[in-house]
């Protein structure tokens, strides 16, 4: 008894410790976006300025940067690419788990390769394209390469090998066609794993710099990542106090949607996979 109390014990000592860890830099970010500039790089480390100096670095961030643009756009490029990512993935995803085709497993292992190509691979034929047509700095420019999701394809086609062969015999005898059995029976018992895939396809794209710094130059289009490059850029310079401030704004919205998906994501991570 007693040592699997001290087993215990040392099991969330550690997971304690390691959550600390992880949480240091938020906590560190929002210590400094409410002191002033003089307290920031003094050599005593205190948790709580002694001058409360939150309300002129976060008026200073909103005022000299349209932050909460920003924000926008990055709410709409998570959006939309996690909707067309979903549209596309839980149909071929259905297709890989449930239906006997010629080739499938083929098509499996083309997938696991799939996830094997970064970004960078097919930026230039994408940005040249998207350039003859004219789409840079537009929303589109920013989605397009991120409409196919090969993980997502994988992550749901674990999780729909588990869902019972028999429900979707019943309903073929119903007359249910295969779309029906997708959208109104499949998915539906799917949401654990939809969830987990959202929490980081979002997390992916509201961080991401490295495309739309091809694709956008107009600074009204720039999602988060951007937008603070394009603000530290022009505005702040070494104001840290407002930059930290506007770094607050910009995570927040990721940080509530992770608390919202939090258990949800949990079930999808810990279910897929388990038959």
């Amino acid at each position: 008894m007693a040592a699997r109390l001290l087993s215990l014990v040392a099991v969330h000592a550690v997971l304690v410790a390691g959550a600390v860890f992880m949480l240091l830099p938020f906590v560190w970010m929002l210590i400094t976006s409410v002191k002033p500039p003089a307290e920031i790089f003094t050599a005593q480390i205190s948790l709580w300025p002694k001058n409360f100096y939150g309300v002129e670095n976060y008026t200073f961030a909103l005022s000299q940067a349209p932050l909460l643009r920003f924000a926008l756009n990055g709410l709409i490029l998570c959006f939309g690419i996690l909707a067309v990512q979903l549209l596309v993935a839980i149909p071929c995803a259905y297709a890989l788990a449930k239906l006997n085709f010629p080739g499938r497993n083929v098509v499996f292992v083309l997938v696991l390769l799939g996830l094997c190509i970064p970004v960078q691979v097919p930026a230039m034929p994408l940005y040249i394209a998207l350039a003859e047509l004219g789409l840079l700095n537009t929303y589109f420019s920013m989605m397009a390469p991120f409409f196919l999701s090969v993980f997502a394809i994988f992550l749901l086609r674990q999780f729909f090998r588990s869902f019972p062969d028999d429900i979707i015999h019943a309903a073929r005898l119903d007359g249910v066609s295969e779309f029906e059995i997708v959208w109104r029976i499949v998915t539906p018992s799917a949401w654990p794993a939809i969830a987990a895939f959202s929490v980081f396809s979002a997390v992916a794209h509201w961080n991401d710099l490295y495309w739309p710094l091809i694709v956008i130059s107009d600074a009204k289009m720039a999602p988060p990542p951007l937008g603070m490059m394009f603000f530290a850029d022009a505005e702040t310079g070494s104001n840290y106090g407002a930059l930290t401030a506007a770094a607050t704004v910009l995570t927040a919205p990721l940080v509530i949607a992770f608390l919202i998906a939090r258990r949800r994501f949990i079930d999808g991570v810990t279910m897929t996979g388990v038959k």
